[in-house]
């Protein structure tokens, strides 16, 4: 397995579509995409399955899928690039990172699509709807851009519920069954892998789909949003 990680990388070198800690290309994706469509990006993407999928529904937008996994990007930029799918990218950096390679209002939408949860209370920080994550998100959204979360845990699904309205976030749409909406769009049934696997062996899936204040609140919020959650057990 070691050595087939290897191959991986190397091959992920050479990828055209494959960006790793990329040095100089805040504000310049247009540059990268050769045209000047909205940008949305697959935070944690994995095997980037939601960037892919998008990307084939949408084959005038641009979509970039961002993990620090290189060996989950290689399938995902392998799968683009049988698939001519040139409006798909893959980025490896950290999500903490984004704000250093993308410039503000540089993206319209953000898909987080079944990340790990971190359900214990301790690690509520690490969760991809904490509001430190929101804050980054806020640098490089453009104004009225769309994030888009999906779930099978139930308590992301409150936790990030919880955190919308302490921080006066605009909610779009929420759903504790997603499957049982009556005329689903087309993005909403892409599946991933990880949706496959019912991790959380709750049998429905969770959507939300918000807009982030033109202010977010700061550490005081946060640690009030500490002490409302301690509901949570670790």
């Amino acid at each position: 397995m070691a050595q087939k990680k290897l191959v991986r990388f190397a091959e992920l070198d050479t990828f055209k579509n494959v960006l790793q800690f990329p040095q100089d290309i805040k504000g310049k994706w247009k540059d990268y995409f050769k045209n000047e469509q909205p940008i949305t990006l697959e935070l944690a993407c994995g095997k980037g399955e939601y960037a892919l999928g998008l990307g084939r529904l949408h084959p005038g937008r641009n979509f970039i899928g961002v993990d620090i996994k290189g060996n989950r990007l290689w399938a995902g930029a392998k799968k683009a690039t049988r698939e001519n799918l040139d409006n798909v990218a893959f980025l490896r950096v950290q999500i903490e990172q984004l704000h250093q390679y993308f410039a503000p209002g540089e993206i319209s939408e953000i898909w987080i699509t079944f990340p790990d949860p971190q359900l214990r209370f301790s690690k509520a920080k690490k969760r991809l709807t904490h509001p430190r994550f929101l804050r980054i998100y806020q640098q490089v959204l453009a104004p009225g851009g769309i994030i888009h979360l999906k779930t099978d845990s139930p308590n992301l699904h409150r936790f990030t519920k919880d955190v919308l309205e302490m921080y006066q976030c605009t909610v779009l749409n929420d759903t504790d069954d997603l499957y049982k909406e009556a005329a689903l769009p087309e993005e909403l049934k892409i599946k991933t892998y990880y949706e496959s696997l019912d991790i959380a062996e709750s049998n429905r899936i969770h959507y939300l789909a918000f807009q982030l204040p033109p202010v977010l609140a700061g550490e005081e919020k946060d640690r009030e949003l500490k002490e409302a959650i301690r509901y949570e057990l670790d």
